[in-house]
């Protein structure tokens, strides 16, 4: 429907930024578009879709209970409240109203403690709880978290993403040996990791997934783990879950979105690398430019188009550079977390190769302008 684009004067936007919040995350394929169209037209009883949605995806995934969620950052900031509510309805009604005489600190590596584009602090101050960081910006072992931990720990969050420090943090095995020693629930943010059931396998007690990332569902989130808790997520429906809740439509569409995602193939890394090997061929021949494949730092199986600039024979600088591709008509979206380096990374996922030609010809124009 180009003629949205021209209603609302939009611009057209090539997505190689990957599954972003900011450009609509993904594009679900027609079978989940039909399960959210379902969902629109027709009634049902909220909490009975609740209910038996979450037993469904429950026995997909093998785990014992799960509810889906507006949002991943709504999934943080209900277990959180979870956690600190645990089923007491006065301080469901009352989370923020004073301070509960319960434990209601959350320990997170401080490496972990990142604004993905909100911080996990708000998110957790959301929820009722009060952020507490364990270690330093580049070192949190096992030791370093437990040393945290006290009586108003309310619960453990680890947040695995490309966001957060990689080097020197403990893995989500140690954080749960860490958890299950001193008898504290884990909660594992995992928005856009691909493996739906690892983090639970290995002992988390709630593992939250974005909807509309791997997935590739509607704008929702997942939440997983042991029952207890899931029923504690649920509860926060009465309570902060009612200002983030998810439309019948998001539910239907999530579930089906699960569904398929458990049978169909998945692009792989060596398929994308193919894909963009021509697009890096063509870049190379660029003056002042030097591209290679990279892999993602989180260690998906996801690979990615590293672009560095010379800024000594370039007219402008790599953030400039960003910018002016993104006030371009096509707007276009690349990775810049590095531009102060002089690198930018282009996700192929979402991008065709017709789209990789205007790429390639934006960066040589923008390139090759007179100083």
């Amino acid at each position: 429907m180009s003629s949205v684009y021209e209603k609302y004067d939009l611009k057209p936007v090539i997505n190689a930024s990957g599954r972003m919040t900011i450009l609509g995350v993904s594009t679900p394929e027609q079978e989940v578009v039909e399960a959210v169209n379902f969902g629109l037209d027709h009634y049902f009883e909220v909490k009975d879709l609740v209910n038996k949605s979450g037993a469904y995806i429950a026995r997909l995934l093998d785990v014992e209970d799960a509810v889906v969620v507006s949002c991943a950052s709504a999934g943080i900031a209900q277990s959180v409240a979870a956690m600190i509510v645990r089923g007491d309805p006065y301080r469901l009604e009352q989370l923020h109203a004073h301070p509960h005489q319960v434990p209601s600190e959350i320990v997170l590596a401080k490496g972990h403690n990142v604004n993905f584009g909100a911080p996990v602090g708000t998110m957790i101050n959301l929820g009722g709880g009060k952020l507490v960081e364990a270690g330093y910006a580049n070192e949190c072992s096992p030791a370093q978290l437990a040393a945290a931990i006290n009586p108003n720990t309310a619960a453990i969050l680890y947040i695995k993403s490309h966001h957060c420090v990689q080097k020197s943090m403990l893995s989500v095995a140690e954080a749960v040996e860490v958890a299950q020693a001193h008898q504290l629930p884990l909660i594992v943010d995992a928005a856009a990791e691909e493996d739906l059931q690892l983090y639970y396998r290995l002992g988390a007690d709630l593992v939250i997934y974005s909807g509309a990332k791997a997935i590739e569902g509607p704008t929702s989130g997942l939440v997983l783990g042991k029952r207890q808790y899931v029923e504690w997520v649920k509860q926060q429906s009465n309570g902060i879950g009612r200002a983030m809740k998810v439309g019948k439509e998001g539910i239907l569409g999530l579930t089906h979105a699960i569904e398929r995602y458990l049978v169909k193939e998945k692009e792989s890394g060596a398929a994308m690398v193919a894909k963009m090997t021509p697009f890096i061929e063509r870049l190379n021949q660029l003056p002042g430019v030097s591209a290679r494949t990279v892999w993602d730092s989180a260690g998906r199986d996801i690979a990615r188009t590293d672009i560095a600039f010379d800024h000594a024979r370039l007219p402008m600088n790599t953030t400039q550079l960003v910018q002016r591709l993104q006030q371009g008509n096509p707007a276009i979206y690349c990775r810049g977390y590095k531009a102060n380096e002089g690198h930018i990374e282009i996700d192929v996922r979402s991008v065709s190769p017709a789209q990789l030609d205007q790429i390639h010809t934006a960066i040589a124009q923008l390139t090759q302008e007179t100083r």
